[in-house]
């Protein structure tokens, strides 16, 4: 029998999560548009640099991972988040007076350490807000946040640089995006029992859907320490799939504007505005996965798809480049793909993992999976730089989207599938 709840933390929750991520996305990406527009003639650095400048932010981005996740458990995400918020706007604005590639690649590991425990905490707040049932839409609602970043980033990005020069993307949005304390520090809050806002009839739904989903998992033996969660085969195929996948999904992201540019012989302006429809597209791909995911209960299924038809897709951009428009079509399909496995893909670990080790285990995923995006951008730049297109760069990064496929395949469907439909209907 369906149930009729309040859904208040749709609207509550859900905004103010996603505005903060779509400007830590966009100080963590406008750096692909510098690297099109004219930083590395300015900075004198090779393709391999350039690469090396975009990706060294991952080593920075591992430092917070496992800590965030676990002070978010213990309910400081809310402090977390706010500290993350001045740090990361304060570095990416120093980011725009750079002189020397050091400088740079300097300020772009610090940038990584101070978004680094954001992704995670974000995650275990959502994940006190929303049951197993409604987690994947949660999740897709939020990382929509990437999505929306690139589709603003794009031809704002491209706007900026053509007219006021790559250094000014940096500044500007490095201030915008210290402003958004403004909006985090009233609107959220840590978990139903600490929201004034909230129907008790809500809060007790929340609360024991919760209680009940981690009595499940306790009882099908999950790894209660960290020690024994370091030992599970789920957690590391979670990990080596999110690895595989980040680093053809950072290389397709983080190159795009110059793969574009190559292949439409357009402006930056133009170049901004062809880079955010494969993200339009993504948005849909995103919720579409997520809903029929949570409708259906089959959550292997749903991680796997997306990745076999982004690489594939990816793959056949480069076979019909010498038809511009057919190529472009291939690279919206790769958006529409590109992260719609995430939803589902983050509602698995508190389907494996109870809340002792989760918000660690998510942190440590999204931290050694990030390093992907180390290794997509910079593989890219190395590729590029010894062969001189990015012909055989697209074709390496495919593969290892289809590695993660494989991963997804050997993936426990008796733990993570569920055989339900959406069993809750909500009401204002």
């Amino acid at each position: 029998m369906e149930k009729l709840i309040p859904h208040k933390r749709w609207i509550r929750i859900i905004p103010p999560v996603m505005i903060v991520y779509i400007f830590a996305f966009m100080d963590r990406m406008n750096i692909g548009f510098a690297i099109a527009g004219g930083m590395n003639e300015s900075l004198n650095m090779t393709a391999s640099t350039a690469g090396l400048a975009a990706g060294v932010f991952f080593f920075g981005y591992l430092f917070l991972q496992i800590p965030g996740g676990h002070i978010a458990e213990k309910g400081w995400g809310k402090v977390f988040i706010a500290v993350s918020i001045l740090v990361w706007g304060g570095l990416s604005l120093l980011t725009g007076f750079v002189t020397e590639a050091w400088q740079l690649l300097t300020l772009r590991f610090l940038l990584g350490i101070a978004e680094g425990g954001v992704w995670p905490v974000i995650l275990v707040i959502i994940s006190k807000w929303f049951p197993a049932e409604e987690r994947a839409r949660a999740n897709a609602l939020f990382i929509m946040n990437v999505n929306v970043a690139i589709i603003i980033t794009s031809p704002v990005s491209g706007w900026i640089i053509q007219n006021f020069g790559w250094r000014n993307v940096f500044t500007i949005e490095g201030i915008v995006s210290v402003l958004l304390i403004f909006i985090w520090w009233p609107l959220i809050d840590e978990s139903p029992e600490k929201a004034k806002w909230i129907s008790p009839e809500e809060r007790n739904y929340i609360s024991t859907r919760l209680a009940e989903q981690q009595k499940n998992v306790k009882a099908e033996g999950a790894p209660t320490s960290y020690k024994a969660l370091f030992r599970d085969v789920n957690f590391w195929r979670l990990t080596l799939f999110y690895f595989c996948f980040q680093v053809g999904d950072y290389g397709f992201m983080m190159w795009l504007p110059t793969i574009l540019k190559d292949l439409t012989k357009q402006g930056m302006t133009m170049v901004g505005v062809l880079a955010a429809i494969p993200f339009v597209a993504a948005m849909v791909g995103l919720y579409v996965i997520a809903f029929k995911s949570d409708k259906s209960g089959k959550r292997r299924l749903y991680v796997a798809i997306p990745a076999i038809c982004f690489a594939f897709a990816f793959f056949l951009s480069v076979q019909t480049r010498e038809m511009a428009l057919v190529s472009f079509l291939f690279l919206v399909v790769c958006g529409f793909f590109h992260n719609a496995y995430n939803g589902v893909f983050w509602a698995l670990p508190p389907m494996l993992f109870p809340s002792e080790v989760c918000g660690g285990a998510r942190g440590f995923i999204n931290g050694i999976g990030n390093l992907g995006g180390f290794v997509g951008p910079f593989l890219v730049g190395w590729l590029v730089t010894h062969l001189g297109n990015t012909e055989v760069a697209i074709y390496v990064l495919s593969g290892f989207v289809l590695a993660a496929f494989a991963v997804a395949m050997t993936m426990p469907a008796s733990k993570i599938d569920t055989p339900t439909s959406l069993p809750v209907k909500a009401r204002a």
